[in-house]
């Protein structure tokens, strides 16, 4: 009942009232929706700093975060882990130095040394999604971490391909979270940069006499302007030879015999423009004549493309059907994109006309969890800011869901619409996840060194926070429901069973 309530009270006028006090105290029957859809999923701690700072100042800080200050154990968990300590360049050079190492053995030691060598990258793509996970689970700036999550499924890579498995943790922290609340054109830029990218996409392979187009289309269909936009084959391919030249350092030498080549060499970590590879000849681009020049040609197309009135709505349709509604209302996007256009592609400016809107505050309760944000929610409203010591369960319920970190196979990511996760297989899942939430500790707090009598005990969800703010918004049918309920744990299991956790 409080998000039909709510939704008829316009966000901005809330944000006013909200902050205009000494003292702010927001009604957490009207602040719980919102957090529930800005954050991974409201909980106590989340509730109670959106009290104390109040609804407007709350998101403000959300939208501008400052340092992630994780909890001591997670940050410890974090902190242990091989992608941490390597660096991508390191890590990149001892799989290659693997690879030829293995070509000297006999048959049994290759097969030896590669199942090593999957197993390895193996570990380091569950360590990049552990660290995800603790992330969204534990770090204050939670809107910062579903828009992390927004772009790794926008700018999405996937990491079976070759040896993406050593580097999309390197790109989720170097390309898309530093970048997730700023300027559109900077984020696409990193993405650009980024090996893991230009692997995934073939762009390593794109040269002048041998000219390929894979990640020309998506830089343009998927990634800024839209499948819709009106550009023609004639622009991808010529963004097509933009791009010839640039790609990954394979550790060999590089050595021109024209000081001009020398000079036009470019290396940044892995990332590397070969101008030998280059097409030097003049592009028209979108109608614009792009100098052939080098490098600064890529700068010249990422500011013509991130700056296009389709662009702008491209962006904003696609962050209003992530955060408002499966079918957003046009006047929004609208809004939204002259936000983007006149802010030179600000993303919180953007979602501030978005968190703004009546439209929002009109949603608000309504949008169907994805199976991530649903395990996400489920975990924080179950153990609050008590730190998991094994995310692997997560990781094995996204995988029966079919949305595992990562694991999206084709450029476009995951589908953010109700239709795609709702299935009568998908509910029956969620109805297996709840019930091992409610039960026990679901194995998140055992590790492989614990003793097997050792069994956490079941959450406490019939807490404070559910009588003080959860119950009012629940339906009459899941009251019903929680009041048969036989044990604590089923009724841990029913409220996290219920149609109102299945939506945000």
């Amino acid at each position: 009942m409080a998000n039909f309530l709510f939704a008829r009270i316009p966000l901005a006028v809330l944000f006013i009232v909200c902050t205009a006090t000494a003292a702010p105290r927001t009604d957490p029957l009207l602040t719980l929706p919102v957090l529930n859809r800005i954050t991974w999923g409201a909980n106590s701690e989340a509730l109670r700093q959106a009290n104390a700072l109040g609804l407007g100042r709350y998101l403000e800080q959300q939208l501008h975060p400052g340092p992630a200050n994780l909890p001591v154990q997670v940050q410890a968990q974090i902190d242990a882990m091989t992608i941490s300590q390597r660096p991508l360049e390191q890590l990149e050079h001892d799989f290659e130095q693997r690879r030829r190492d293995a070509q000297g053995m006999n048959d049994a030691q290759k097969q030896a040394a590669k199942q090593a060598y999957q197993q390895d990258l193996n570990r380091l793509a569950r360590e990049a999604a552990s660290r995800s996970l603790l992330r969204a689970l534990y770090s204050p700036n939670q809107l910062q971490e579903q828009m992390t999550w927004f772009w790794m499924n926008h700018f999405n890579v996937h990491q079976g391909k070759h040896d993406l498995r050593a580097m999309i943790g390197d790109y989720e922290e170097h390309a898309i979270r530093p970048y997730a609340l700023g300027k559109f054109r900077d984020l696409l830029a990193a993405t650009a940069h980024h090996p893991a990218m230009l692997r995934y996409l073939d762009n390593e392979h794109n040269a002048a006499d041998r000219i390929n187009e894979n990640y020309a289309r998506e830089l343009m269909e998927l990634h800024t302007l839209g499948v819709d936009a009106g550009y023609s084959q004639r622009d991808v391919q010529e963004l097509a030879r933009v791009l010839t030249g640039v790609g990954i350092h394979r550790g060999e030498q590089m050595r021109f015999g024209r000081p001009a080549l020398q000079q036009q060499y470019v290396r940044q970590g892995l990332f590397e423009f070969n101008p030998r590879r280059h097409d030097y000849g003049d592009k028209q681009l979108l109608g614009r004549t792009i100098r052939g020049r080098g490098l600064a040609e890529l700068d010249e197309a990422l500011d013509l493309l991130s700056r296009q009135p389709a662009t702008a709505h491209f962006i904003s349709r696609k962050l209003a059907l992530y955060f408002v509604s499966d079918d957003p209302p046009a006047a929004l996007v609208e809004r939204m994109a002259q936000s983007f256009l006149r802010s030179d592609g600000d993303i919180a400016v953007t979602l501030r006309t978005l968190f703004d809107s009546p439209e929002f505050a009109q949603s608000l309760g309504r949008k169907f969890k994805d199976p991530v944000h649903y395990v996400v929610s489920a975990v924080r409203l179950a153990y609050e800011d008590k730190p998991i010591l094994n995310a692997g369960p997560m990781l094995n319920w996204l995988n029966r869901m079919g949305e595992p970190l990562y694991g999206r196979q084709t450029p476009d990511g995951y589908p953010l619409t109700q239709s795609a996760w709702n299935s009568a297989g998908q509910m029956t899942t969620r109805f297996e996840i709840a019930k091992a939430i409610g039960a026990g500790s679901a194995g998140l707090f055992r590790t492989d060194d614990m003793l097997p009598q050792e069994r956490p005990a079941f959450p406490q969800l019939a807490n404070a926070l559910y009588y003080q703010s959860l119950q009012a918004g629940l339906s009459p049918a899941t009251r019903a429901a929680l009041e048969q309920a036989a044990s604590p744990q089923e009724w841990n299991m029913l409220l996290l069973a219920s149609p109102e956790m299945m939506h945000r």
